[in-house]
């Protein structure tokens, strides 16, 4: 049986809470708003981790006795960070710079608990051959409005399937949410069990 402390899901991602619904991980989603900017010679894994444990924080501080689950994914190609594009005129770009080349996916993931004092935060780092694109095919991709709030203009488990060629990794962090990272995050620290 999932035994599950309740847990507080800090994301706008639907993605992330189908994830969690899909394995029947009990949470609630409430939004943590934080500047998302990237700071001076930041590298991918300590950019990722940093908003995660942010957006978590910023929600356990008002629910401290609950367990909070921050996350943060972005995509780096090039040595270039790419978040969610602005406009259609970014994600052209994004997806050009993407194609056919490999590029990482780092997710980083934070569990809160002020009554705790806990704060356990790691990353997870995934490896995806674009394969080359057309311009047709990116200005069709570009027009079924799918890349604009996804990280690197794309999404997985969506329509860009049509063009990954090979996953090196966890697919589930690719989506948004490593979800067997989280789970040794959780069992480690008490916030689940299952008997």
């Amino acid at each position: 049986m999932f035994h599950s402390k309740p847990l507080i899901l800090a994301s706008a991602s639907p993605r992330r809470a189908e994830i969690l619904r899909s394995v029947g991980w009990p949470f609630e989603v409430v939004v943590a708003d934080i500047d998302e900017a990237a700071r001076r010679d930041e590298t991918p894994e300590d950019y990722v981790q940093r908003l995660a444990r942010e957006k978590a924080a910023r929600i356990a501080a008002v629910q401290p006795s609950r367990f909070v689950l921050g996350a943060d994914t972005t995509v780096v190609v090039d040595g270039e960070l790419l978040g969610k594009p602005a406009d259609a005129c970014q994600a052209r770009a994004m997806l050009r710079k993407l194609s056919g080349k490999w590029h990482d996916v780092f997710t980083g993931v934070a569990l809160v608990c002020v009554e705790r004092a806990l704060c356990a935060v790691a990353y997870e780092r995934t490896r995806v051959l674009f394969a080359a694109l057309s311009e047709r095919e990116i200005e069709w991709y570009i027009a079924t409005g799918e890349p604009m709030d996804k990280a690197g203009a794309y999404a997985v488990q969506g329509r860009a399937a049509l063009f990954i060629k090979r996953i090196d990794g966890d697919y589930w962090n690719v989506v948004g949410l490593p979800l067997r990272l989280v789970y040794e995050l959780a069992r480690t620290n008490g916030a689940i069990a299952i008997s």
